[in-house]
């Protein structure tokens, strides 16, 4: 194991009890950032990095039984707490790195990544794994339930310009990794940037 995936497991295997408790009320944030994927009944969708699994209701929601929901982490202690608070009845919990995912080409409709950019140890590279794994008009949804400064000022630090989230970064990296930017807001309630995977 690398020591970049050492590194995510420990931080995020610390923190996995009390994830949910620490953050009760994102919810409502992540419901609607999942609805700006537009979403079908039927569609496959893979949450990237899904954690303690808060994004699987809404994706589920959103894809009614008859699709399929995914949520994979790298970090075994969330998914367990994913388990514990019942997600794992939403969509199948798959212990994977999104560097090396184990899904056909081209399988998905959409991937939904909830506070990933920043954990990921090759972006470009990973996020060409994501595209991959969706289909051409598929979608991508890089989230954060609380915007950029908002995120920096909870974390007692500043913004700085290489910030991959800032839109004049992220833009290019999300072409060079085989997807289109659509939509960008960095707000302080939230964070979402929407990108179609390009042909």
């Amino acid at each position: 194991m690398s020591d970049d995936h050492t590194h995510v497991q420990e931080f995020f295997g610390a923190r996995a009890a009390d994830w949910d408790s620490r953050f009760p009320d994102d919810g409502p944030a992540y419901a609607a950032a999942v609805a700006e994927l537009g979403l079908r009944e039927g569609d496959r969708v893979l949450d990237a990095g899904c954690g303690t699994g808060r994004a699987l209701p809404p994706l589920r929601a959103a894809v009614g039984r008859s699709g399929v929901v995914l949520g994979a982490d790298l970090t075994p202690a969330m998914l367990r707490a994913a388990v514990r608070a019942g997600r794992d009845r939403e969509g199948q919990l798959l212990l994977a790195d999104v560097a090396a995912l184990p899904l056909r080409p081209e399988s998905l409709d959409a991937v939904f990544g909830a506070g990933l950019i920043a954990h990921l140890p090759r972006p470009e590279a990973n996020l060409r794994e994501l595209a991959r794994v969706v289909r051409p008009g598929g979608t991508l949804a890089l989230f954060h339930p609380i915007g950029r400064a908002a995120l920096a000022a909870r974390q007692g630090r500043q913004i700085t310009p290489d910030d991959l989230r800032a839109e004049p970064n992220l833009r290019p990296l999300l072409a060079g990794s085989g997807w289109r930017m659509t939509s960008y807001a960095d707000e302080d309630a939230h964070f979402l940037a929407l990108a179609v995977r390009e042909d």
